[in-house]
């Protein structure tokens, strides 16, 4: 039975490194309750010219160079951001545009930090159905752009970052995928973009990113680890079974409380999130790029990737690589 492999890895990080001493200075803070509570202790924050489709772009050609494709290869490019600077043109086509994919359909899925499982299960479908052998997942985020740089609590959290693969029809790859959706608790982290005067409405202002800290950082402790057994079992596979663990980075007291939760050992969650913070939906791919090019996996290596995020929405995919 064919399924879908990645077959190529890229990401692309903003230049500008902030590290937390650097925070310290404009705000009340230090490297120590930064680091002790989220396990940052630095993130990459973009420029202006920066912008979501650039790094986009730029993880995209990575992985299409590491996987060995040429743009007129590619059929698709599906793409998970939150944070695009434009509501449109979608991201996707301004990446469709930057690497020449004049071949590919072009589009964006918002599913905030679980955006990159979302988007890589739906090229999955596409390519099970028949419709597309081969297309360009992106995961990309800006967050910085969002962010009450005001708020201690939250904008020492997040840094800027892309991260992509290239995926294909293939005899061995996903073994499986689960995803959810819960929207009664999406008041928990929310972000409003502003609009403006209508006949019918007034000028709004927007909002920065809102998050309710403890009641995520609840709702991930018990939904991952459910997550991840339901689809190995399932799967009719056990924890023993999968080499890495890549989870979305957000924070390492949560990924801590996972492995610990499946009773494996946390030496299986492999963790950037140190040097990116959390880069939102580019986190998951951001991480297996890194793993990729530095010789960490072997073809045939299982991996579970799961996340979760504003919605609020989660999920996992099991696959072999």
């Amino acid at each position: 039975m064919m399924t879908t492999r990645i077959i190529g890895t890229g990401s692309a990080l903003p230049a500008n490194i902030v590290t937390n001493d650097d925070l310290a200075k404009i705000m009340d803070t230090s490297d120590e309750w930064i680091s002790s509570r989220t396990g940052i202790r630095e993130r990459h924050l973009a420029d202006d010219s920066e912008t979501a489709a650039v790094l986009a772009a730029e993880a995209g050609r990575k992985a299409m160079e590491n996987a060995g494709v040429s743009a007129e290869e590619i059929q698709m490019v599906l793409v998970a951001t939150s944070s695009a600077e434009n509501y449109f043109p979608s991201v996707g086509c301004q990446v469709h545009k930057m690497l020449g994919l004049h071949q590919a359909a072009a589009m964006d899925l918002s599913a905030a930090c679980s955006g990159f499982l979302f988007v890589l299960n739906t090229a999955h479908a596409y390519i099970k159905s028949g419709l597309y052998e081969r297309i360009l997942v992106i995961g990309v985020d800006t967050l910085s752009r969002t962010i009450d740089w005001t708020d201690r609590s939250t904008c020492v959290l997040f840094g800027d970052g892309a991260g992509a693969c290239v995926v294909q029809k293939d005899e061995e790859g996903i073994i499986g995928m689960s995803q959810h959706s819960d929207g009664s608790q999406s008041g928990v982290l929310t972000s409003f973009a502003p609009t403006q005067k209508t006949p019918l409405s007034e000028a709004m202002p927007g909002s920065p990113l809102y998050m309710e800290g403890q009641a995520v950082f609840k709702f991930a402790v018990k939904t991952v680890p459910d997550c991840i057994s339901r689809l190995l079992e399932k799967e009719e596979m056990t924890a023993d079974q999968v080499k890495y663990f890549v989870l979305h980075q957000a924070n390492s007291r949560i990924i801590q409380s996972v492995a610990k939760r499946l009773k494996v050992s946390a030496d299986k969650f492999p963790m950037n999130l140190d040097r990116c913070g959390n880069t939102s939906a580019a986190s998951i791919p951001l991480l297996l790029d890194e793993m990729n090019r530095s010789g960490k996996l072997e073809k045939g290596d299982v991996l579970m990737l799961s996340g979760f995020g504003a919605g609020l929405t989660w999920g996992a995919t099991l696959l072999r690589w």
